[in-house]
């Protein structure tokens, strides 16, 4: 089985060493070149990462790769075993291999990250505090305009409590093409309608934030077996910033 997890990244840093891991450098179009494969060579949109974020290697790998399997990793997220060390290098090799992928693959369609709980609140009303209204209602419009079909499962996806976050996931390629197409498609025609000028440098991030939304809607109505896996942050996450930032962007957005 050919496959291939790329690993978006936009700095020189420690990548595993299993061939199934292709490290990315993401928005590479006219940055000094880190020494990974980049996403400004053959049919690219590098040039817009600081609005597409991880999603100018997803199209990348896209219009680039030819395999049987395709995924996406973050140069300090993978998946892999459950592990509840804090050590860096046990963490490490807690990552998942080309055998893992293999086994799970044999049974499921798709590989996913474990859930994030939303516990005081809905997908739709997280990302309306913590983003701006207007872009996700824009992409309902375009979904009920264009895909009907997966109406229904926007509205059920906007009214859980829970996500699939960091467009993180392995599929097989049929499929991976499938759902790049329809993705890039809502987002090239949302795209006019944002003033990006706007934005701040978090805000502008505005289609990746909303392709982790979309991509939970794909999944919906493709329903496919699915296996939520741990994801293995290899730096230790600041819970008190995290949580002072998402209040802060929760109260900031409620008074406007």
């Amino acid at each position: 089985m050919d496959i291939r997890i790329i690993v978006a990244t936009h700095k020189t840093y420690w990548m595993p060493r299993d061939p199934v891991y292709l490290p990315l450098q993401v928005g590479a179009a006219g940055k000094e070149k880190l020494g990974f494969q980049t996403d400004a060579e053959g049919d690219n949109i590098s040039r817009y990462n600081p609005y597409y974020c991880e999603l100018t290697g997803l199209y990348w790998a896209w219009k680039n790769l030819s395999c049987d399997v395709v995924g996406l990793c973050h140069y300090r997220r993978y998946f892999g075993h459950r592990t509840l060390t804090h050590s860096p290098e046990k963490k490490k090799k807690a990552i998942f291999h080309k055998k893992d992928y293999e086994a799970l693959l044999r049974e499921y369609d798709v590989i996913v990250p474990e859930k994030r709980h939303y516990y005081i609140e809905s997908v739709r009303s997280q990302y309306e505090h913590a983003h701006h209204k207007r872009d996700l209602d824009l992409v309902e419009q375009i979904i009920a305009q264009k895909y009907p079909a997966y109406k229904a499962a926007f509205e059920t996806v906007m009214e859980r409590r829970s996500l699939y976050l960091w467009n993180m996931f392995v599929i097989d390629k049929e499929r991976f093409d499938a759902y790049c197409a329809w993705l890039f498609d809502i987002l090239f025609l949302l795209e006019p309608s944002v003033n990006l000028k706007d934005y701040s440098s978090y805000e502008a991030r505005v289609f990746g934030f909303l392709a982790e939304r979309l991509w939970n809607v794909w999944l919906e109505k493709q329903q496919l077996r699915k296996i939520e896996v741990p994801v293995i942050m290899l730096e230790n996450v600041n819970w008190p910033r995290k949580i002072g930032q998402f209040l802060k962007r929760k109260f900031n957005h409620a008074e406007e």
